[in-house]
Formats: structure tokens, C-alpha cells, sequence
């Protein structure tokens, strides 16, 4: 296809440009959920120590000065970033710095008043996890009172969107399985009824707590997903209303691609993407945790962010040693370049699985 051809020119282009225009920051690994699909693992109490906001403004400083990008976006997570009683403090100090900066929360300890502290704080963006209804919900974050609180918290991010539209961008993510299959027309219904404008969707891989639980689709339920979400992309209310989904950047989805999202498949872990890990390990997105793909930390390279993304990172942009097993044979892989860096167990082996012949196996089982 020459949309693909063109794509492919393009994102050649960025791997080799590799401009750092996103930053995570795993800000703690304690956590007030014990979520049954957690990849982290997060505890209420964590053997890794929360990392010091002056720490981590020795990172932003670096690239402040040695970054050509300058419009960064800090992306604060962890475990859970509002258990953190200095978060407004990390955001003042990245606003300070000309950068963007949103949180992922699961909402539990957000309250009105901590709300407006943190917008105030100069925060711009917020991702909100919902993962169906009271039971549906409640028993994939092992708490009762989990539904209620993202609920509101939802509420009141919907509410001052409305008040001040430029000044918030948020979504709801789902992690889609067995257990929450059945219910998303309904929990569509539930969040454009509510005013949401933008849906993702994640199918759960096998990382830590995640791996303990049988929460994995079978081939037929995965293309079940991608159907439901090609439906919702093209589906209107009675009365005109819509809501924007897309499926995470998780894997190549062959016949999929563009249908079930707004963008083709770029795995941008160490192209784009970066992140602070709590113990101040470097590596892409945190769900990139593989030994092989860690390239360095802060505390034993003088907090020198920009000299590690520039002079290490190279796994992660040249692919080539991906190109292994199944994938060496699959006629796609110039467009896959052997999936998400994310379900590599390290930078010798296959993905643990293959999006692709998942929705194959998946049509073929109709």
C-alpha cells in the first residue's frame, strides 16, 4: 500500500532523528489498588524508595539544556502519583522549565480539593482507568469503593473541560478481558451519556502481577475487540453523539491498521519515548522493563538523561535483532518490525505474541 510505503519513509526518519518529545516518570511504586492485572506489580508498601523531586529536576534541567525538542510532555506515573504529597511540587517545577505534564490515575485518593490543586499546579492532561461497571471494575482493582471514585473523578474532569476546554486533555483507559468482554456497548453508552470524548482501549500482557492471573483473550475475543472498536469508531448516538477510541500502540494489527486507530503501528520506546524508572533507572515506556532494554541510570551517569538517550538506546532503534524465529519469516515485518518492544522478554527473542496471527486465528475460529 503507498499509505503504508509513506509511513515507513516517515518513521525511518524519526528513528533516525530520535527527538525525546515524551517523558515518564515512575514517581513511586507504592500503590492504593492491588489491581488484579497490574504489569508492575505495585504495592501499598514498596521496597524502592520514592524518588526525590529534586532528583528528578536534575533530569528535566539536563534536558532542558541539551534537548533540540523543546515542547517535552512529562507523563507522571508509578504505582500511584497522587499518594505522592509533593506532586504539585514536581509540576510546578516542570512548568517552570516550559514542559507539559500529566498524571495516570487510578482516582482512588482523588478528591475535589486535590483536583484543583493539581490543575493549579499546571497540570494539563489526565488518563483515568475504567474497566467496566461496579462489579466489572471493582474486581479487577480488588476494591470496593474503586468504580465510585473514577466515576467521580471522571465527573469533575468532564465538568471543568466544559468550563475550560484549552486547559485539559484527558481519556479513560480500558484494559479489556474475558471478565468485561460482554459489557463494552454498554459502558460505551455509559461514557458518552457522561461526556467523554476520547476512549482507550488495552488488551492485558502477561507482566508481572498480570502474569499470575488468567486474564488473557482468546483469538476469537481479541478480534471480537478490534471489531467492537472499528464499530465504535464509525458510531454515532440517535441523537449525533460519538466518542473518539482507539486501541493502544501495543502491536501491528495487518488488515486492522488505521481501522482500529488514528495512526499505523510505530513502536516509539527509544525513538520518542522515554522514561525515569523509580530507582532511577532509563529505559522507553514503563512497560519496557526487560533487562536488555534498561540503558543506564541517573544516580551512576551524573543525572545525564541526554547523554544516555544519544549515545545509548541503539536496540531500541535498530531492530534488526528482532528479526528472529517466526518474525524473520512473516511478510509484514517491514511494517511490524517485530511488534511492541514491551512483550520482549530481552533483545534476542521473539514477542511473546503476535497481535496479527492473533486476529488470524481469531477470523478463522468464526
Amino acid at each position: 500500500m503507498l499509505k503504508q510505503a509513506i509511513f515507513r519513509t516517515f518513521r525511518d526518519k524519526e528513528i533516525k532523528k530520535h527527538e525525546l518529545r515524551y517523558l515518564f516518570w515512575e514517581c513511586t511504586l507504592r500503590c492504593n489498588l492491588h489491581c488484579l492485572h497490574c504489569g508492575s506489580d505495585c504495592l501499598a508498601t514498596s521496597g524502592v524508595k520514592d524518588m526525590p523531586v529534586a532528583d528528578f529536576v536534575r533530569v528535566l534541567d539536563d534536558i532542558k539544556k541539551n534537548n533540540p525538542y523543546q515542547n517535552l510532555t512529562v507523563c507522571i506515573t508509578g504505582g500511584e502519583p497522587l499518594l505522592r504529597s509533593d506532586l504539585e511540587e514536581a509540576g510546578r517545577e516542570i512548568k517552570k522549565r516550559g514542559f507539559r505534564w500529566g498524571i495516570v490515575t487510578n482516582s482512588l485518593a482523588l478528591t475535589p480539593e486535590r483536583f484543583v490543586s493539581i490543575i493549579n499546579a499546571g497540570l494539563s492532561s489526565m488518563s483515568f482507568s475504567l474497566d467496566g461497571f461496579e462489579k466489572e471494575h471493582n474486581h479487577l482493582r480488588q476494591n470496593e469503593h474503586s468504580f465510585e471514585k473514577v466515576q467521580e473523578a471522571v465527573k469533575m474532569a468532564v465538568s471543568f473541560q466544559k468550563q475550560f476546554p484549552r486547559r485539559l486533555v484527558f481519556d479513560v483507559i480500558t484494559c479489556v478481558h474475558r471478565g468485561n468482554l460482554p459489557i463494552l456497548r454498554d459502558l460505551r453508552a455509559k461514557l458518552i451519556e457522561m461526556g467523554v470524548k476520547r476512549w482507550r482501549i488495552f488488551s492485558i500482557f502477561p507482566e508481572g502481577r498480570a502474569a499470575q492471573n488468567d486474564l488473557a483473550l482468546t483469538p476469537k475475543e481479541y478480534k471480537e475487540v478490534m471489531d467492537f472498536i472499528v464499530e465504535t469508531r464509525n458510531y454515532k448516538t440517535d441523537d449525533g453523539k460519538s466518542i473518539n477510541l482507539n486501541y493502544s500502540c501495543e502491536g501491528y494489527l495487518g488488515d486492522y491498521e488505521l481501522k482500529a486507530r488514528d495512526f499505523y503501528f510505530f513502536c516509539r520506546g527509544g525513538v520518542n519515548v522515554g522514561s525515569v524508572m523509580c530507582d532511577g533507572s532509563v529505559s522507553a515506556c514503563l512497560s519496557v522493563r526487560a533487562k536488555d532494554f534498561i540503558q543506564g541510570n541517573i544516580y551512576e551517569e551524573n543525572f545525564e538523561f541526554m547523554r544516555l538517550w544519544n549515545e545509548r538506546y541503539k536496540n531500541m532503534r535498530d531492530r534488526s535483532w528482532a528479526k528472529t524465529g517466526e518474525c524473520a519469516k512473516c511478510k509484514e515485518w517491514k511494517n511490524c518490525l517485530g511488534n511492541g518492544l514491551h512483550l520482549h522478554s530481552d533483545a534476542k527473542s521473539e514477542p511473546v505474541r503476535c497481535n496479527m496471527r492473533l486476529l488470524a486465528e481469531g477470523a478463522s475460529s468464526d
